[in-house]
């Protein structure tokens, strides 16, 4: 399913969490946050809508490749005398650069998002919030796993959940984890409606759960999934109204 169509759906489950679940107050940062988590599992792949938005790092990770070359080989020129030590400092300078020049699109998105999920970690554990470090890692662990594995799983899931759960105690921002867990669970749902569906249990079960209703990116696909998207959007609506009394 498309990351736009995955994005509508996240957030008309924060519309319905914010109008339907007792005890949680109507809150657009709370249907922000189920959007934002309707395209996390997605984080496994580097074309996703997600990936992009994190991976904006990724020119300046290839500049900073770049400048770690001629550091490196600055450094042989001026401080090393000619020999065997200073040709190996050019041979990891050469390298340098051209791991910069060679990384393009999703590989260099990769790495840009494996950097800002360890700036997160860091910044978790310099202000003691677990669920920062926990994000962090899921930001930097997430690229570098095969597309709808273990982030379409119920245990992702579950964590993504956790996560939430430990913001809301820490930020006291009640309803956190109901509107990340909600979200981020729209997205597996949604992905086994196509016709590759979802391995909700890996490892424990390699069976992929599915309602093979969508070809993805197929015109009729998309037909479908705009239609999908409608009737659930005007089903919510239709619960909230009705529970406003109106």
């Amino acid at each position: 399913m498309r990351g736009s169509s995955h994005l509508a759906i996240g957030l008309i489950t924060g519309v319905a969490v914010a109008g339907l679940a007792p005890g949680i107050p109507f809150s657009l940062a709370g249907i922000a946050l189920a959007g934002f988590s309707s395209l996390a599992p997605d984080l496994d792949h580097p074309e996703s809508r997600l990936s992009k938005r994190l991976g904006f790092t990724q020119n300046y990770v290839r500049w900073a490749f770049a400048a770690g070359a001629l550091a490196i080989a600055s450094y042989a020129y001026f401080q090393l005398g000619i020999g065997s030590e200073q040709r190996l400092y050019y041979t990891v300078a050469l390298a340098f650069g051209l791991i910069g020049v060679g990384m393009q699109g999703g590989s260099a998105r990769r790495l840009a998002l494996l950097f800002t999920g360890l700036g997160t970690v860091v910044a978790g554990l310099y202000t003691e919030q677990l669920w920062l470090s926990l994000l962090g890692t899921f930001v930097a662990l997430a690229p570098f796993t095969s597309h709808r594995s273990w982030t379409h799983t119920i245990w992702a899931t579950a964590l993504w959940t956790y996560i939430g759960h430990l913001a809301d105690q820490h930020l006291g921002w009640r309803g956190v984890a109901l509107f990340a867990g909600t979200g981020y669970v729209s997205h597996l749902i949604a992905d086994s409606l196509t016709k590759a569906g979802v391995r909700w249990f890996l490892p424990l079960w390699d069976r992929s759960f599915k309602l093979p209703l969508i070809s993805t990116g197929s015109p009729s696909g998309n037909m479908l999934e705009v239609a999908i998207c409608t009737g659930y959007g005007l089903l919510v609506l239709g619960l909230v109204v009705g529970r406003m009394g109106f």
